[in-house]
């Protein structure tokens, strides 16, 4: 149990860490794009803007599944990329079909990645709420000058 939980931390923290990065990486560039946003067709460049954003986050996420997905690999929880790929999906959205189990050795894991599924799209959503609230407060104020 101990193995599974350690095994299982350092696979949250991994895409925490990944998560982070590209939460920093979109604030660099949306800081750099200010100037940008708040000038002209305001409701375009939001639209465009958080498209980009979404898109971004969503690669974000989708890395960390992929993590998950090479850990329950390495593991030999599966035996092809696409099972693991798809339980990684199915566990971290914790949609849970339950159609594909890992071995009970493992099977800790399962809700570790449904944990980290949690923490993940609430960072992300946190993030992109955030966004919105800057952008249009940043937009509002550009009006009033």
């Amino acid at each position: 149990m101990l193995m599974q939980l350690l095994v299982g931390s350092a696979l949250i923290s991994a895409t925490i860490i990944v998560e982070v990065g590209f939460i920093g990486l979109a604030t660099v560039g949306l800081t750099k794009a200010g100037a940008w946003l708040v000038e002209g067709s305001k409701i375009l460049k939001l639209m465009i803007s958080l498209l980009a954003i979404v898109l971004w986050m969503l690669a974000a996420i989708s890395i960390a599944v992929w993590i998950w997905a090479a850990a329950f690999l390495a593991l030999g929880q599966f035996g092809d990329l696409e099972t693991a790929l798809y339980f990684s999906v199915v566990s971290m959205t914790t949609l849970g079909y339950g159609d594909i189990v890992i071995g009970k050795e493992w099977r800790l894991l399962s809700g570790l990645i449904a944990a980290n599924g949690l923490i993940l799209f609430s960072l992300t959503t946190a993030f992109l709420i955030e966004f919105i609230n800057q952008l249009r407060t940043a937009q509002s104020d550009a009006l009033k000058n």
